[in-house]
């Protein structure tokens, strides 16, 4: 635990950028029957029943001292999906930095092997090199920023069905741009909870 504080008193270093990353999944979930919008004097109806279109996965990449995210919606959740999240950070988002500091959970599939199952050989050296990774401790995923984040994300912009990846996408997108160009960013440290 003490290893991922020490990363987050670090200051901001544009070189160095410290990127928390974390995934969720979100079931797409259609309508079986209109629902009806809520009016003076009526509150919003929605039947129970609903038709279920598959899951999406949702990568959150987030920039905690520039308040800034990068959310990808994938059709899975693989070791690929993962690595090509990596490329993008690399080769996209900060194709300037000497190294970026990486914090994520131990998830099976966030390891540097993902990379060597994804790419060739050199490619992988390469990406892993790019990194400087702190895992959050078992039971302790907490401390990931990005996890935060995805709660922002789930309670502001994902409460609701939504039936499509397409949809899902152009959702998030919208509030990830909000979330940047109003420079939103996590209360850290996060304060205890009275009682």
């Amino acid at each position: 635990m003490e290893d991922v504080l020490d990363v987050y008193k670090r200051p901001y270093n544009p070189a160095r950028p410290v990127v928390c990353l974390d995934e969720t999944s979100k079931q797409l979930i259609g309508e079986v029957a209109t629902p009806v919008p809520a009016s003076p004097g009526r509150v919003a109806q929605v039947d129970y029943e609903y038709t279920r279109n598959g899951v999406a996965n949702i990568f959150m990449m987030f920039e905690p001292l520039a308040a800034k995210r990068d959310v990808v919606v994938t059709d899975r959740r693989t070791k690929k999906d993962y690595a090509q999240c990596l490329r993008r950070l690399a080769d996209e988002l900060y194709p300037q930095a000497e190294v970026i500091v990486l914090v994520q959970d131990n998830l099976n599939t966030h390891s540097p092997t993902s990379l060597y199952e994804t790419f060739e050989p050199a490619e992988a050296r390469r990406l892993v090199s790019r990194f400087e990774v702190h895992y959050t401790p078992k039971h302790g995923s907490w401390l990931d920023m990005a996890e935060i984040e995805l709660g922002v994300l789930s309670r502001q912009c994902l409460n609701r069905r939504i039936d499509n990846v397409t949809t899902l996408r152009h959702e998030i997108q919208a509030w990830q741009t909000t979330r940047d160009k109003t420079s939103a960013n996590v209360n850290w440290p996060p304060r205890p909870t009275p009682g």
